[in-house]
C-alpha cells in the first residue's frame, strides 16, 4: 500500500454519524460514513459493483450480483442483494457467522466528484457496544473507504496483504486512531456517554492495530 504522508488527513476525508434505530421493534445502532471521491458516479458505481473491480480494492467476490442474488466476499461477509438502482443506490444484507445486518450505499453527484454514503444498521449487543462502540464496524469501513480512494485515484489495485498489514504500521495506527476517535465523537453526538465512548475507541484502536500472531 502506498505510504500515506498524512494519515490523519486521509481519515478526515470521511464524515461519520451514529444513529439509533429499530427493526421490527428491535433496537438497532446505525453507523453512517460519507466520503467524496474525485471520479464520476458511473465509475464509482462500477468500482463498487463490478465483480472484476471489487477485488482491486477489497476482496474477491462470488455469487449473483443482482436483486435477490446471494454474494460472498472471500473469507468475509456474505448476504443477499435486496435492491439495486444504478448508478444511485443498492441495499444488501451483511452476514458474518450468525450475525446479519443491513447495508445501504448511495451515490450522489457532487462538485468535487461523487459522494458515497454508506449506512450500516445492526442489532448490537449492549455489552459489545460499551466495549468497542461504533468503531468496531466503522473503522473497517474507514479502511475500505481509504483503499477505494487509492484505487480510484490511481487505477492501481491495492495489494491485499499490504492492506491487511497497514493498520499495524505507524501510518496505519495513526489512521485507525483518528477514525476511531471520530466514531466516538459521533456516538457522543447520538447520546452516548463521552468517557465510555472514548474508552471504547481506545479498545477499538488496540483491536485493529495489534499484530497477528505468527502460526
Amino acid at each position: 500500500m502506498p505510504l500515506l504522508t498524512d494519515p490523519a488527513a486521509i481519515a478526515g476525508l470521511t464524515t461519520r454519524e451514529v444513529r439509533t434505530g429499530s427493526r421490527d421493534g428491535v433496537p438497532t445502532r446505525i453507523a453512517v460514513a460519507r466520503r467524496t471521491y474525485a471520479t464520476d458516479r458511473e465509475d464509482l458505481w462500477d468500482a463498487l459493483t463490478d465483480a472484476e473491480r471489487i477485488p482491486r480494492w477489497f476482496l474477491p467476490v462470488t455469487g449473483d450480483l443482482k436483486v435477490g442474488g446471494h454474494y460472498q466476499l472471500e473469507g468475509h461477509a456474505g448476504g443477499v442483494v435486496e435492491s439495486c438502482d444504478p448508478p444511485t443506490r443498492f441495499d444488501l444484507t451483511w452476514g458474518m457467522g450468525d450475525q446479519v445486518s443491513w447495508v445501504r450505499v448511495t451515490l450522489t453527484a457532487a462538485d468535487a466528484g461523487t459522494t458515497l454514503e454508506l449506512v450500516h444498521e445492526a442489532v448490537v449487543d449492549p455489552d459489545m457496544w460499551t466495549r468497542f462502540g461504533p468503531g468496531a464496524v466503522g473503522v473497517g469501513w474507514d479502511l475500505l473507504f481509504m483503499a477505494l480512494g487509492l484505487y480510484t485515484a490511481s487505477g492501481v489495485a491495492v495489494d491485499p496483504a499490504e492492506g491487511l498489514a497497514f493498520p499495524t504500521t505507524p501510518e496505519g495506527t495513526e489512521f485507525v486512531r483518528v477514525a476511531a476517535r471520530g466514531w466516538a465523537e459521533a456516538a457522543v453526538a447520538d447520546g452516548d456517554d463521552a468517557d465510555t465512548a472514548h474508552a471504547a475507541a481506545e479498545r477499538t484502536v488496540e483491536f485493529y492495530t495489534i499484530e497477528p500472531e505468527q502460526g
